[in-house]
């Protein structure tokens, strides 16, 4: 059986940001904040995909949207602990630059995605 959450491209996006964060951020930070801000950046990259995958066979598009909304939300939270990640060393102007322009465009699928279900 397939699931259907699986070929969609903000999934597919989703786990294509968490996975290069995953390699080329985390290990970056230091342990004193590895617990801390690295397990909340591993959280809320997690919570995004989860919430796709757990919104995409609810009853009804609203409760769809709602779902697709909190992945969004988990998205800023991921974007904040970036910005954290600069403030504190661990990635650079530029990889700072490519991870909020990836955060961006998954923003922009989530948001029309959650639209597109509030008008059906």
């Amino acid at each position: 059986m397939s699931f259907r959450f699986q070929d969609w491209k903000v999934y597919q996006d989703a786990r294509e940001i968490r996975r290069e964060i995953k390699q080329e951020v985390l290990p970056r930070i230091e342990k004193t904040d590895k617990y801390e801000l690295g397990a909340q950046l591993k959280r809320a990259l997690d919570s995004i995909i989860l919430n796709i995958a757990e919104g995409a066979y609810r009853q009804t598009d609203k409760d769809f949207a709602h779902f697709l909304n909190q992945a969004h939300t988990s998205l800023n939270e991921v974007v904040a602990c970036l910005d954290l990640c600069y403030d504190d060393g661990y990635i650079t102007d530029e990889e700072l630059k490519s991870f909020t322009d990836k955060s961006e465009n998954l923003a922009r699928q989530l948001s029309s995605f959650a639209q597109s279900l509030r008008k059906a």
